[in-house]
């Protein structure tokens, strides 16, 4: 009798109602057994809470529009209706520049610190250096594609929101590439870690009459604007430098890594507010246009500018190193992960993909489990080859859309700061959006902008996300047949030392001792002239 009141079955039932982890997922197949609908409702309310965020997204895109529709069409509006209409969305972009800094610090500092040179050896330095190439590769490509296609070129004329960034540019004369590339040396290394914080360097030219000729002054000086790429550069350093301290540099490490996480709490809270502020960006964007046919032209031809270098990267450029690494065809080890990447479109997070990763590298791909659980969560914490194509298009883009003309020092710079914030990026939904906020404050241009990108990043996002696994996926393959190879050459030394012992002409006494199926027979003393010997066979 008192071995009965133990029982947990109708205890079970009764707890998905409350939590849904991983209770539920065990008796959803009891159930749909059973005959009714209960499993499948589930499972559908399951996917809905997983993509919540998503809807919210899409809907509030879709009410934006409508709602600009309906706005501009109601005629001449007070200054007081604008300022009480746009400043939802105001709130939205005031709370992404104020995580910038501490997501840049901490996250950088973080991620470096976590990666400690000594125990990666010599396997986890190639990691890290195809990691950064396909990376650069992935960047320089999409910088290319978007000034190839000119997404924003078309709607460029209508947008004038960039005169407030543009406007001292008409008394400032053209910078020489010099001061240009002097500029980018003095901001990345900062004087002042403070002041960098909201100030960066520049060079401003002035006139001055010389003997009756105008000749062009350089004058340098801060200006407004945080210096992103100084404090790139120190935290990386930074977080270096607490790795190489060892147990005198924990303390600050894990205060970062503390830091860093609730800053990722912080991020998680913006982003279930963005729908509301995406809603009123959007709706003040269509609402101040006066063709709002060809801003959804600009909008489509960005989608397929991200899209397309996507699918070059990932079905051209990362099979291309696989292939001319390993001499082994790419495409049927893509095939082995096409789960993980199904799974990466689904979730748009590269974290939540990688226990699938791991079982279909290992189960599929024959990559050993020492390698693929050591350098798959590395590459999803550092690999971001999606996000940073993505972040060079949407900041070409915005640059078009405001008329600004990008030089080659501004394109280095959008490089160096889109591979380098992908070291401690978060692998969650929407991560990117926050270091292209980053990138658009290293060039000043307007983070406002983001609106256009976030309105369609739920879709952009994915693509990112499956590129960005599969880049991890064949870092791993890549590794194992360099594993492998090394293998095989360190046997090699062993065989030619062996054969060069052996003389071009031996005495048969000779080839005995070398023979390695012989062995001598430890006889008496009185037996040593004869050397008999037996065979091992």
């Amino acid at each position: 009798m008192v071995a009965d009141p133990p029982k947990t079955e109708p205890k079970g039932f009764t707890e998905p109602a409350a939590n849904d982890g991983e209770a539920l997922g065990p008796r959803e197949d009891q159930v749909v057994t059973s005959g009714g609908s209960c499993g499948s409702w589930n499972q559908v309310r399951r996917c809905l809470r997983a993509n919540l965020l998503v809807l919210l997204t899409v809907v509030a895109v879709a009410i934006g529009v409508v709602l600009g529709l309906g706005v501009s069409r109601a005629g001449a509006l007070s200054p007081q209706f604008w300022t009480v209409f746009n400043f939802p969305g105001e709130l939205l972009l005031r709370l992404l520049k104020m995580i910038i800094l501490p997501l840049v610090v901490c996250s950088l500092i973080s991620g470096a610190a976590s990666l400690d040179p000594s125990a990666l050896g010599r396997l986890g330095a190639w990691a890290l250096l195809f990691f950064l190439v396909t990376t650069l590769l992935a960047s320089a490509l999409g910088v290319g594609l978007a000034l190839t296609l000119q997404p924003g070129a078309a709607f460029a004329a209508i947008n004038s929101s960039f005169e407030g960034v543009t406007g001292s540019g008409e008394e400032i004369p053209s910078k020489e590439v010099l001061d240009s590339f002097l500029d980018l040396a003095r901001n990345i290394f900062p004087s002042n870690l403070v002041s960098a914080t909201f100030r960066s360097y520049s060079t401003s030219y002035q006139l001055i009459e010389i003997n009756g000729t105008l000749v062009k002054e350089p004058n340098g000086k801060e200006i407004e604007g945080m210096n992103i790429l100084g404090l790139v550069v120190f935290s990386i350093i930074f977080g270096g430098v607490l790795r190489k301290l060892g147990p005198e540099g924990e303390l600050l490490i894990h205060f970062f890594n503390s830091f860093n996480d609730a800053t990722m709490v912080l991020v998680s809270w913006i982003m279930w507010y963005a729908p509301v502020g995406i809603l009123f960006l959007v709706a003040s964007q269509i609402a101040k246009m006066q063709d709002v046919g060809k801003f959804f032209i600009s909008l489509g031809k960005y989608i397929l500018c991200c899209l397309l270098g996507h699918a070059i990267h990932g079905i051209l450029v990362l099979p291309l190193i696989y292939f001319l690494f390993t001499r082994k065809n790419p495409y049927r080890f893509l095939w082995g992960i096409m789960a993980p990447l199904a799974t990466a479109f689904g979730t748009s997070s590269s974290s939540a993909t990688l226990p699938l990763m791991m079982k279909c590298v290992e189960e599929k791909n024959g990559v050993a489990k020492h390698i693929s659980r050591f350098i798959l969560p590395i590459g999803a914490t550092v690999n971001m080859d999606g996000a940073a194509l993505f972040q060079c298009v949407a900041t070409v883009f915005i640059a078009q859309l405001n008329g600004r003309s990008l030089n080659f020092v501004d394109i280095i710079i959008i490089l160096i700061m889109a591979t380098a914030s992908s070291v401690g990026a978060a692998g969650i939904p929407a991560g990117g959006i926050l270091t292209l906020a980053i990138i658009l404050e290293a060039i000043s241009l307007p983070v406002r902008e983001i609106s256009l990108i976030l309105a369609v990043d739920w879709l952009v996002d994915r693509s990112c996300t499956i590129l960005n696994v599969e880049g991890d996926a064949f870092g791993a393959g890549l590794l194992q047949s360099y594993v492998d190879r090394s293998k095989i050459q360190s046997m090699e030394p062993k065989l030619v030392q062996f054969k060069s012992e052996v003389p071009p002409n031996p005495l048969p006494a000779a080839i005995e001792e070398g023979n390695p199926l012989l062995k001598q027979y430890q006889g008496p003393p009185r037996d040593a002239a004869t050397c008999e010997k037996e065979s091992v066979m």
